[in-house]
């Protein structure tokens, strides 16, 4: 029920159809991220609307709430969301990772909520405090609980200041987990083929922050396991852009052509449309849907802060080439009063736009591909965003 195929190259940005038990989907994608079994502020009838082929779950938070056992009671995640589409799960990592360190960075905590050993990685529920643990094995039988037609393998994501002798030993031991996660995650499918459900796709992770030689070893050892595609984690989150397009290009060289490769978290526009570039499918993050925090809206020429007083009496959507139905039915004065009157229907009205640029960005993006124009239309979206955004 899973297979994929290439259906053209252009330079190094590709197109691919892939094929699961709950349909197919194209790349270059963006996927919205339903952190608790939903995506914040939007309803599954409007990702229908903005053509969503694909969602991401987090495995950490529906392990805990409402816990993976039940969600397999309700027969899988697909029905327990009524979600009819393809679902990737995480591996829950990189929750645990950075719940830890906003712990310790805002209380100063001296216990640490997470430790880490050969065998798992033993943390606390952010939610009581109650102690829980996540090995290779138990996390590919958690996101086969949640029957996700896509799984990621467990590994470290190694903090951002890491000496190299560290990042080295995380990545060693990150490799022997995906070893495995493999094991596991070939016997959970022929459990699930004697049960006859669906088997389920593997993605292991290649690590290891801005280290170069330490990048190439691991997308050494990741694309040789017997898995269909690679993921390549966004070094630690903290670093720059720079740093992110200068690895990305070292490991273009060092990747088989023939496994698609997921890069986790993409940001921004101009992130998904250099990625793409740099031979990158698939991607998520939740910042579309957090950006209504902070007031701000991507458009055609960078983001867009609606609170800002000169939009004040703004009669203008908030970007004229956007066809979603937030740019044809509202103005950024409009917008920037329900701010102001703090009335809930900006943070939907902003999320919808958002999710709806990205994902027509991607849509277009492939369509260039599949005519070999891509770097024309690279070099159009370019003319009016600044380019000083790649330097941060």
């Amino acid at each position: 029920m899973f297979n994929f195929k290439l259906e053209n190259k252009d330079w190094y940005a590709r197109a691919w159809e892939f094929f699961t038990a709950h349909g197919s989907f194209k790349t270059p994608i963006f996927m919205p991220v339903w952190t608790k079994s939903s995506v914040k502020w939007i309803h599954n009838e409007e990702l229908d609307e903005m053509w969503a082929e694909i969602i991401l779950n987090n495995t950490y938070h529906l392990y805990l709430k409402p816990w993976d056992n039940i969600v397999k009671h309700f027969w899988w995640a697909h029905k327990f969301m009524n979600y009819k589409k393809p679902i990737l799960t995480d591996s829950g990592w990189f929750q645990v990772f950075s719940l830890w360190q906003t712990w310790n960075n805002w209380f100063k905590n001296s216990e640490s909520l997470v430790k880490i050993t050969e065998q798992w990685v033993h943390f606390k529920s952010f939610i009581d405090w109650s102690k829980h643990y996540f090995d290779a094995e138990n996390v590919m039988d958690i996101q086969s609980n949640i029957w996700a037609d896509i799984i990621m393998a467990f590994d470290e994501c190694a903090p951002w200041q890491s000496t190299k002798e560290y990042a080295r030993s995380a990545m060693e031991r990150t490799h022997r987990w995906a070893e495995r996660c493999v094991t596991r995650w070939k016997e959970n499918n022929i459990k699930r083929e004697l049960e006859w459900n669906y088997p389920q796709a593997l993605f292991p992770i290649i690590q290891w922050v801005t280290f170069e030689d330490l990048r190439k070893e691991s997308a050494n050892f990741i694309w040789k396991l017997d898995t269909p595609w690679i993921a390549i984690w966004w070094l630690s989150v903290w670093e720059s852009k720079i740093d992110m397009y200068r690895i990305l290009d070292i490991l273009k060289d060092n990747l088989p052509e023939n496994k698609p490769r997921y890069l986790m978290w993409v940001w921004t526009p101009e992130d998904l449309i250099e990625w793409i570039y740099r031979w990158i499918d698939m991607f998520d993050c939740v910042l579309p849907t957090r950006l209504w925090r902070h007031w701000v809206a991507f458009s055609s020429v960078w983001n867009i802060k609606i609170s800002n007083l000169k939009w004040k009496l703004s009669k203008e959507p908030i970007d004229e080439t956007c066809e979603c139905k937030v740019c044809k039915n509202y103005t950024k004065w409009y917008l920037r009063h329900l701010i102001q009157e703090w009335e809930m229907l900006w943070m939907q009205l902003l999320s919808y736009h958002n999710l709806y640029f990205l994902i027509n960005l991607w849509k277009k993006a492939r369509i260039a591909i599949l005519e070999n124009k891509f770097d024309d239309f690279r070099k159009d979206f370019w003319i009016k965003y600044p380019k000083e955004v790649l330097k941060k």
